[in-house]
C-alpha cells in the first residue's frame, strides 16, 4: 500500500478534483436544486486551487508505471485547462440566473469533465489516454443536453454522443492496431518498437489514432458535429466546448505523436499537414455565409485548429511552441468573444444573430471596442495577441520547408479576415438595434481579463514564449 503513495502524490490534483467532485455530488443531491449557487461558488475555487497547486508545487516524474507522466508540458497545459474551465463555470452564473438554468449538475460535470483532460494530458500509455478520453467526453455529452427543455440542446447531445462513439470506435481500432504489431501500450514502448521498422498496418494504426483524435479538436473531415453542437448547446456550454476540450485534445495530440509515433513522423506529418489545410480552407470559407454568431465561432474554432496544427506538422521543437503559445491565446480569445455573446441579451431573452450587434458602439461601445479587439485578434491583425500566435506556427513551419502549407494559411487567414471584419462593420457602421440589458459583472471581469491580454499581450510576450519554449523542451 505504502509503496503507492509517490504514485498517488503525483496525480494529487487530480485525486483533488475526483474527490471534490464525489463532495459537491453529494452536496447537490441531498440540498436539492437550491445548492446550485453554492456547489457552482465550490467548483470554481475547486479549479482555481488545483491550477495554484501546479504553479507552487511543481511535480515531475511518471507514475502507475509510466503510464501516467508529471513534466513541463503537462503542468503547463493543465494549469491553461483548469482556467479555462474556471471561467467557463463563472461566466455562467448570470446566464443560469437568467434562464432558469440553475442545475447543480452543470458544474460538476465540468470538473468531472476536466478531470478527464488532466487525465489526456498527461496520458503516457493507450488504456491511460482512452480513460482519460471517454472520461471527458461522457461529461461533455451530458453537458451537451443538459437543458432538457430545449429540442436543439437535445439534438445537440444526441449528434455529439452519436459522432464521438464513432471516433471513440476509430480511436480504439487504431490502438489495438497498434498494439498488436508493436506488443506495447506505453508510449516508449511504441516508439521503441517503431525504430526498427514499419508495416501497413502499423500505418493503418497511426491514421486511425489520428482520426479518432482529430475528432476531439473538431479538424477536417472530423468536424461535422461542431456547427450543430456550438448553436444548439446552451451558450455558456457551447464557451465551455470551444476553450479547455480543445486545449486538452491539442496536449494529447502533441504527446502521441511525438511521444508514441515520433520514429514514424514522415508518416504522421503527411497526415497532420491535410488536415491542417482541410480545417484552416473550410473553416475560412465555411463561416462566410453564417448568420448565427455562435455558428460562425464553430467555423472559426475548425479554421484556429487548422492554424495550430502548422505548427504540429513542422515537427520540430519551434513548432510545438508555437502551437503551446496558440493554444493559450486561442482560448484567451474565445472565452472573451464568448463573454460578449453572453452579454448579447434583451428583455425577451437571449439573441444569437450576428445582425443584432448592429449599432453596438452607440448602444455600448466598451463592449463594442472589446469585441473589436477580439475580431481583429482572430483574425491575425498585427500586433494584437491572435497574430503573434500565426507568426511562430508559420514560422515553424517555414524552417522546416514547409512553404506550401505556411502559403496556404495565409491565405485561408486572409479569408477568414472577412468574416471577422463583417462583424466589426455592423457594430460601428450600421443603424443600431435596440440595445442590450446590463452585462452582469462576472462577465465584464472576463471581458476585462481577455480585452487586456489580447491588446496589450506585447508586454508578456517574453515571457509567455519563455513557458511555451520550456514547455515544448519537454519532448526535444
Amino acid at each position: 500500500m505504502f509503496d503507492q503513495i509517490p504514485n498517488l502524490w503525483l496525480a494529487g490534483v487530480e485525486l483533488w478534483l475526483a474527490g471534490g467532485a464525489m463532495v459537491l455530488l453529494m452536496l447537490g443531491a441531498f440540498a436539492g436544486e437550491d445548492s446550485s449557487r453554492t456547489v457552482t461558488g465550490f467548483s470554481v475555487a475547486l479549479l482555481v486551487l488545483a491550477a495554484l497547486s501546479l504553479v507552487l508545487r511543481p511535480e515531475i516524474g511518471e507514475a502507475f508505471h509510466g503510464a501516467f507522466v508529471m513534466d513541463t508540458f503537462a503542468q503547463v497545459m493543465k494549469v491553461v485547462v483548469l482556467i479555462g474551465a474556471a471561467a467557463a463555470i463563472a461566466m455562467s452564473v448570470g446566464f443560469a440566473r437568467m434562464e432558469n438554468f440553475s442545475r447543480f449538475e452543470y458544474p460538476i460535470l465540468i470538473v468531472l469533465a476536466t478531470l478527464g483532460m488532466m487525465i489526456m494530458i498527461s496520458a503516457n500509455d493507450l488504456i491511460t489516454l482512452y480513460m482519460g478520453l471517454e472520461l471527458q467526453s461522457l461529461a461533455l455529452y451530458v453537458l451537451a443536453a443538459i437543458n432538457r427543455d430545449s429540442l436543439r440542446s437535445t439534438e445537440a447531445g444526441l449528434k455529439y454522443f452519436v459522432l464521438g462513439a464513432l471516433s471513440s470506435g476509430m480511436l480504439l481500432y487504431g490502438s489495438s492496431l497498434i498494439y498488436g504489431f508493436t506488443g506495447h501500450t506505453s508510449f516508449e514502448g511504441i516508439a521503441t518498437a517503431m525504430e526498427s521498422g514499419r508495416n501497413l498496418g502499423l500505418i493503418f494504426g497511426i491514421v486511425f489514432v489520428l482520426a479518432g483524435l482529430a475528432f476531439k479538436i473538431s479538424a477536417v473531415p472530423f468536424h461535422m458535429w461542431t456547427p450543430d453542437v456550438y448553436e444548439g448547446a446552451p451558450t455558456p456550454v457551447t464557451a465551455f466546448f470551444a476553450a479547455a476540450p480543445k486545449v486538452a485534445a491539442m496536449a494529447m495530440l502533441v504527446r502521441v505523436v511525438h511521444g508514441a509515433f515520433e520514429p514514424a513522423a514522415i508518416d504522421w506529418r503527411q497526415i497532420i499537414t491535410f488536415i491542417s489545410i482541410a480545417s484552416m480552407v473550410l473553416g475560412a470559407f465555411a463561416a462566410i455565409g453564417q448568420t448565427n454568431i455562435k455558428r460562425l465561432m464553430a467555423y472559426s474554432s475548425i479554421g484556429h485548429m487548422g492554424f495550430a496544427l502548422v505548427g504540429l506538422a513542422a515537427g520540430t521543437q519551434s513548432g510545438v511552441s508555437g502551437v503551446v503559445l496558440y493554444m493559450i491565446i486561442y482560448m484567451v480569445m474565445t472565452l472573451g468573444a464568448f463573454a460578449c455573446i453572453l452579454c448579447m441579451r434583451r428583455s425577451d431573452g437571449i439573441v444569437e444573430q450576428i445582425d443584432d450587434l448592429k449599432g453596438l458602439s452607440k448602444n455600448n461601445p466598451m463592449m463594442a471596442l472589446v469585441l473589436t479587439a477580439l475580431m481583429f485578434s482572430l483574425a491575425g491583425i498585427p500586433p494584437l495577441a491572435g497574430f503573434w500566435a500565426k507568426y511562430f506556427v508559420f514560422l515553424a513551419a517555414i524552417q522546416a520547408e514547409l512553404y506550401t502549407l505556411s502559403v496556404i494559411g495565409v491565405l485561408a487567414s486572409v479569408v477568414g479576415a472577412f468574416y471577422y471584419l463583417r462583424v466589426v462593420k455592423v457594430m460601428w457602421f450600421d443603424d443600431p438595434e435596440p440595445g442590450f440589458l446590463p452585462m452582469a459583472g462576472e462577465l465584464k471581469v472576463v471581458l476585462a481579463i481577455s480585452g487586456l491580454f489580447t491588446i496589450f499581450y506585447v508586454v508578456i510576450a517574453g515571457p509567455m514564449s519563455d513557458i511555451a519554449t520550456a514547455a515544448a523542451a519537454t519532448f526535444f
